[in-house]
């Protein structure tokens, strides 16, 4: 029997240290490593390059969501290193969310060598393009081999992450890697002598050069007719640190600004989601002749409907990221462009506004809703939403998860000026912790993930990332046993429960305790706030339990609708 050249684990430790290399040099600095025996080329080049901070799951799973929040904390590219089969497909739900919100993700997986693919060998299944179009690019690279100029591996990883930078999500390089995959040592110096040149320095092997840079003037005379008019600025996903632009470009128009959960800030005109229910406030805000919206993936379902409502002359939406984000099809001016500088921009036009204040009686809307709402003084999943913001000590940041909470909190929250994060991508509850996780390790902030029983029960074993957490971690999940979003829907009576709630009748407690979490399990608004406060302030991750009946957070919301609609908010 043929055995494999003695050179061969030294080649793919050789093309694996080439990769990492070139990817710390296109702005890589933190890699997330599962475990696995065909990736080890990967995993020790990783190990042994200085410039990178390495992190672990053993779940693939919730490695691809701890690296998306990774990603998002840090806004740069983050590495992903998994073996091959299964370990590869359960990547996809991490690559989904990050094509369609931005977050950059470079997937290494490894992989069989080609002739062992489709003939039964064990953990090889068919990882060709198996993000199908979930990436912005996907590279095979082959089984290494001396006969491959080392230079097409620098410049082929060069090409596919300039598509990276222009187009932003994840990409992937599947690494096929032949046995054996340990030991071996030798000298490749007379491979390596078309790269002298790359060795010696600390640039990317081919550097690209991208001209499309925004222009302020380029839109100007058409601002001016904008500005004239009576307009709307809408926030909604945006950067820490952009809020304040676009605060002070609302406030200098004149115009009401509507800021999203994720917009990182607040304004006067909170709880638009619930007011806009209300005929006299929707009537006033439907004057509006110009939406000028920042970031995309609203999560207020009002909002977005009365956006669809009206046919508008000037819609415009600006974002960084070039996938479309109109759902309604009434955008007439979409803006590739940094938020900060379009802003920036905006705000040096010459214009005039002449409906400075149009809305702003909507503000007195929004203090009397908040009234309402503060008459709930009992623990439950409404008072806790329109609380919790305040519990935050200064520096502290918020995860928000999918489903019920962060629709509650665009009801009923006043967000302040707190860096928030969330996955409203696809808006799914996996990955939830993870994402948190990651965002914690990027940001190096206390961290308030607040989240649904249902979501944590699928991510349960990324509590396991929490644990060793390096500032203060509050989890702070709501356990109404099971999925209250759906009493919000008109679901089949009758199958609620059994097909759509799905109640589960557990409690986190011996969760908290499996991976070495504090816990609390409150009562009241007091002790909430308290067991909230102590968990941001303390070293370590606390998992704090609120229990509420089945049923009554959709009862309290829908009494909320009904009240709001028939107030004099006026």
């Amino acid at each position: 029997m043929n055995q494999p050249p003695a050179y061969r684990a030294a080649l793919n430790q050789l093309w694996a240290g080439l990769l990492l290399e070139e990817l710390t040099r296109l702005g890589v600095r933190h890699v997330c490593i599962a475990p696995g025996s065909r990736s080890t080329p990967l995993t020790l080049a990783a190990a042994a390059n200085d410039k990178l901070t390495l992190h672990t799951h053993f779940d693939e799973r919730g490695l691809g969501f701890m690296a998306l929040g990774l990603a998002k904390a840090t806004l740069e590219p983050v590495a992903v290193i998994v073996t091959s089969g299964t370990a590869v497909a359960n990547l996809l739900p991490a690559v989904a969310e990050s094509g369609l919100t931005g977050e950059k993700l470079v997937l290494l997986t490894s992989d069989r060598p080609e002739e062992l693919i489709e003939c039964g060998a064990n953990q090889a299944i068919r990882q060709h393009g198996i993000f199908s179009s979930h990436v912005t690019e996907f590279q095979e690279l082959p089984t290494p081999s001396l006969e491959i100029n080392p230079a097409w591996l620098l410049t082929t990883i060069d090409k596919v992450m300039y598509q990276q930078a222009l187009r932003a999500g994840a990409v992937h390089f599947n690494c096929h890697y032949p046995e054996p995959l340990y030991g071996g040592s030798e000298d490749f110096s007379a491979y390596l002598a078309p790269l002298s040149f790359w060795q010696t320095s600390a640039e990317p092997y081919t550097q690209y050069q991208n001209n499309q840079v925004f222009r302020g003037d380029d839109i100007a005379l058409s601002w001016q007719a904008c500005a004239n008019q009576k307009g709307v600025v809408i926030a909604g996903r945006l950067a820490p640190g952009e809020y304040a632009l676009v605060q002070t470009l609302a406030q200098q128009l004149g115009w009401p600004l509507l800021a999203d959960p994720q917009a990182c800030g607040d304004s006067e005109w909170a709880g638009f989601d619930v007011w806009l229910q209300n005929a006299d406030c929707s009537a006033l805000l439907s004057q509006a002749e110009v939406v000028l919206q920042f970031g995309g993936r609203l999560v207020s379902k009002r909002l977005a409907h009365w956006i669809d409502l009206h046919q508008w002359q000037h819609y415009w939406l600006v974002d960084p990221l070039a996938v479309p984000l109109d759902p309604s099809y009434r955008c007439t001016r979409r803006i590739q462009a940094d938020i900060s500088a379009f802003s920036q921009a905006v705000l040096r036009a010459d214009c005039d506004p002449q409906h400075h204040g149009w809305a702003d009686a909507l503000k007195g809307a929004s203090e009397r809703l908040h009234r309402i709402i503060g008459q709930q003084n009992a623990l439950n999943e409404l008072s806790l939403a329109a609380n919790v913001t305040r519990w935050l000590p200064e520096g502290a940041e918020l995860f928000l998860g999918n489903s019920m909470i962060v629709r509650l909190l665009d009801m009923c929250a006043k967000m302040s000026d707190i860096a928030t994060f969330a996955n409203r991508g696809a808006s799914g509850i996996d990955g939830l912790i993870a994402t948190a996780a990651g965002v914690q390790r990027g940001r190096k902030a206390p961290l308030l993930c607040l989240i649904g029983d249902t979501s944590l029960l699928y991510d349960l074993n990324s509590l396991a990332l929490l644990a060793k957490a390096t500032a203060p971690v509050v989890v702070l999940v709501t356990n109404n046993d099971g999925g209250a979003i759906f009493d919000l829907l008109p679901v089949p009576e009758s199958e609620k429960e059994s097909l759509y709630r799905m109640p589960h009748g557990l409690s986190f407690r011996h969760a908290a305790a499996m991976f070495g979490l504090d816990y609390a399990s409150p009562t009241t608004l007091a002790e909430a706030e308290q067991a909230c406060r102590q968990g941001l302030t303390t070293q370590g991750a606390t998992l704090i339990e609120v229990q509420t009946p089945p049923g009554e957070s959709g009862a309290l919301v829908k009494a909320l609708f009904a009240e709001v609609r028939d107030a004099a908010l006026l």
